[in-house]
């Protein structure tokens, strides 16, 4: 199994910057696709950003590229998203997951639920 803990949310002004990270543990983490998800109010989970097991490979919903960027280091077993540019509409719970398979081309769908859920972070962004 593989437990994972996020930290880094907050509370930060329109245009602003936060990092937010997720630590793994347990067995085969380099094996596991690792990613970000969030969910606003009323509104359902949405894909955020991935990156493959060998931290190759990014994948970014529409709405956040060029402004988010995914990284990991499967020597510390953490995953990163570093959040610039921050816009209202990115106000969100934020959940790190792992184990899980997306298709790409067009809009990005989920292919595969992940098997493991961080607990959340709370991200805000005010104007």
């Amino acid at each position: 199994q593989v437990q994972l803990v996020e930290s880094g949310g907050g509370l930060v002004q329109a245009g602003g910057s936060l990092r937010l990270s997720c630590q793994a543990s347990g067995r085969t983490f380099s094996n596991y696709p690792m990613g970000w998800f969030r969910q606003a109010p009323g509104k359902e989970r949405e894909f955020v950003a991935a990156v493959s097991a060998s931290g190759g490979r990014t994948y970014y919903t529409d709405s956040v590229k060029g402004r988010f960027t995914i990284s990991r280091d499967n020597r510390k077993n953490t995953v990163t998203l570093q959040m610039d540019t921050l816009k209202l509409e990115d106000t969100a719970v934020y959940y790190c997951a792992a184990d899980f398979k997306i298709r790409t081309g067009g809009q990005i769908t989920l292919a595969q639920a992940p098997g493991y859920w961080g607990q959340g972070t709370q991200v805000t962004v005010s104007s």
